[in-house]
């Protein structure tokens, strides 16, 4: 999951470190890019029964599931609902909704105004 420097400072403060100890700890470079580091299964490193680090995650968590590769089509829709439970089973959001977050603005689990 790609972090940029403003999500490594939003995480570091909510798990009460400083930003250096935190992308020491947490973050890997990837080629230009930093990425939080993953379990050896691939699941996010704050996932243990839910997001251990929900308040501070990052845009790409806010997001999800609504992510343009998910919205593809119907198939790829009932793909990520079958791999993630609570896909599908929450707040329904409008097209207007989806269109935002699409755009980086917004994040789920709370409904928008």
């Amino acid at each position: 999951m790609w972090v940029e420097q403003q999500d490594i400072d939003r995480l570091a403060k909510f798990l009460e470190m400083t930003p250096e100890a935190f992308e020491n700890k947490y973050v890997r470079q990837v080629g230009r890019r930093r990425s939080l580091i993953e379990k050896p299964n691939f699941e996010c490193i704050f996932w243990d029964e839910g997001c251990q680090v929900y308040p501070a995650r990052p845009p790409q968590c806010r997001t999800f599931p609504f992510w343009k590769e998910n919205l593809s089509s119907l198939e790829t829709w009932l793909d990520v609902v079958e791999e993630c439970p609570g896909s599908g089973t929450g707040t329904v959001y409008s097209g207007e909704e989806i269109e935002q977050l699409l755009q980086g603005r917004g994040e789920t689990g709370k409904k928008q105004s």
